[in-house]
């Protein structure tokens, strides 16, 4: 398993909804729906985290039409990378949780 830091919760879910290349109102809006509305982007947010994750080489803007103020955004092999590993961190976190707790009622 790999020692990185856990993503945030947006983070994972940013980087799940770029799977298939996103502008941003459309990430907006696909993380508040996989995340069933429990994370909620305002633009100053999602922008602080696409430049942070372009920094990390997660992701990379992609060439836009010539006068669009539309930016869309792809996931690169490295954020994909994260992504996988971020996933089997979580795997193991449940798998460990139904270890300890199994089907016990402990109230």
């Amino acid at each position: 398993m790999n020692n990185e830091l856990a993503l945030t919760e947006s983070t994972y879910y940013i980087l799940l909804s770029l799977y298939q290349p996103q502008h941003g109102y459309g990430i907006m809006q696909r993380t508040e729906e996989l995340s069933g509305g429990r994370v909620r982007l305002a633009a100053g947010t999602l922008y602080g985290a696409l430049s942070s994750m372009s920094d990390k080489g997660w992701i990379r803007l992609l060439p836009g039409e010539s006068g669009s103020r539309k930016k869309e955004y792809s996931l690169t092999a490295q954020g994909l990378l994260a992504l996988k590993n971020e996933l089997d961190r979580l795997k193991e976190l449940v798998e460990n949780g139904e270890k300890i707790l199994g089907g016990n009622d402990h109230d």
